[in-house]
């Protein structure tokens, strides 16, 4: 269900677009080495064609008003290129399809690079499996809390956590959570805050793709 980009349509919007298209960037790490935000999700399509999305939560709401009841689809999508990419999106909708594919280009739009490593002390193989040091991330009630783990352990964490991480590129990680991690969207959330923060805690000497 991911959009595309068409560079026969498209046409950006914002400087940081256009540069793309022109070819004065070709490297999404550039955009995130000069800390520029991204506007468009044809951005994320040109610089990084391979993402894959997953669905993790779709919610229905409905609001009172004059004229009745209201129903809206509410979908939380997950990309990622299981390679150090990953981004969290959420949009309404009053129809599922439209909710789903808003949702994955909100994503796209919040994309993110994760520094991967392998910072357990139990490992010390040197390779990307894992987070590079202890991170935490909240979002509303939740708070998970990320720990280096060695290779071959797999992700101990909870199902939408693992989503994230798994699109993310990390194979193995110890985690704890607090809060009410039943609330999907802030799980995920969360867990794509606390992979921010390997990025930006970083050194930018430490900073190498994997």
């Amino acid at each position: 269900m991911s959009s595309t980009v068409n560079l026969d349509e498209w046409v950006p919007r914002t400087r940081l677009g256009r540069m793309v298209l022109e070819g004065e960037i070709t490297s999404i790490d550039e955009i995130f080495r000069l800390g520029r935000p991204i506007r468009e999700w044809q951005i994320v399509d040109f610089l990084l064609p391979n993402l894959k999305d997953e669905v993790v939560d779709i919610n229905v709401v409905q609001k009172v008003s004059d004229a009745g009841r209201k129903r809206r689809f509410k979908a939380t999508v997950v990309v990622g290129n299981e390679d150090g990419y990953v981004g969290v999106g959420e949009s309404k909708s009053r129809e599922i399809g439209p909710a789903i594919r808003n949702a994955i280009l909100d994503a796209k739009i919040n994309i993110t690079a994760v520094k991967r490593g392998c910072g357990s002390w139990e490992c010390g193989c040197g390779g990307p499996h894992s987070v590079p040091f202890r991170v935490e991330g909240k979002q509303g009630s939740v708070v998970i809390t990320l720990y280096p783990a060695p290779k071959g352990l797999g992700l101990v964490a909870g199902d939408i956590a693992k989503t994230v991480l798994r699109l993310a590129g990390i194979k193995d990680v110890w985690s704890k959570t607090l809060g009410d991690t039943r609330t999907t969207h802030n799980f995920a959330k969360a867990t794509y805050n606390a992979l921010k923060q390997t990025y930006q805690l970083a050194h930018p000497d430490d900073w190498t793709r994997a």
